[in-house]
């Protein structure tokens, strides 16, 4: 699904006053079966924390500090800020049974369960230990994120998308093109076929003559 029909679809979306948020779209076929109209579920209370604030991000190295897989370190999958929750890669996992139908039992998976932001801490990578962070600014104006224990900034992790593409690396990459180069004309208009230009480029001379075409 392309980007721009995400975010219109996200637009359109109005959900309401007690709805309450998981780990699915709103707008997903999930999601409706969890908040059915009319349907009044129990309040669930989150701390509201500033986007600006917000310390973990996705792909960023935590450390579990309660629960049952407490002490356990993993990757960050996904965020979900609504909800001050964040998934691991293979933590916090619990086991439940999808496609029951009829005589069908299901299939028995595991899937990961979501932690509260206040049960995760943030990896030091300098020691590979839990520690809390400060966001500061750098002598160039970067905003970053400094271990309050080592005094070490922890650089945003680097994602790929799913195309590939490393945002980081292509913007700072070799592959990002000049404002000379970008301003150069490189085209100029010309009444030579492509034949022509192709024949040019490459230093092929034609030798055989024009035969003249007779109409009868």
């Amino acid at each position: 699904m392309r980007l721009t029909a995400l975010l219109s679809m996200a637009a359109r979306v109005v959900v309401p006053k007690d709805y309450r948020y998981g780990t699915n779209r709103p707008w997903t076929e999930a999601a409706k079966r969890m908040n059915p109209p009319g349907k009044k579920r129990r309040k669930v209370f989150v701390e509201p924390i500033e986007a600006e604030d917000w310390t973990v991000l996705k792909g960023d190295m935590v450390e579990i500090l309660a629960g049952k897989d407490k002490g356990k370190q993993g990757k960050v999958t996904q965020v979900f800020r609504r909800r001050n929750w964040v998934i691991l890669d293979g933590l916090n996992t619990h086991f439940r049974y999808v496609g029951k139908a009829g005589d069908y039992p299901g299939t028995y998976i595991a899937s990961e369960a979501p932690l509260l932001i206040r049960d995760v801490a943030l990896i030091d990578p300098s020691d590979r230990k839990p520690t809390q962070i400060e966001w500061k600014y750098t002598e160039e104006g970067e905003r970053v994120r400094v271990s309050s224990r080592t005094g070490r900034i922890i650089p945003k992790p680097v994602v790929e998308r799913r195309d590939g593409i490393v945002p980081q690396q292509w913007k700072d990459g070799p592959k990002d093109t000049s404002p000379e180069d970008t301003l150069e004309k490189s085209y100029v208009p010309s009444l030579k076929t492509l034949e022509e230009e192709v024949m040019e480029k490459l230093g092929i001379q034609e030798h055989r003559r024009h035969q003249k075409s007779y109409w009868y």
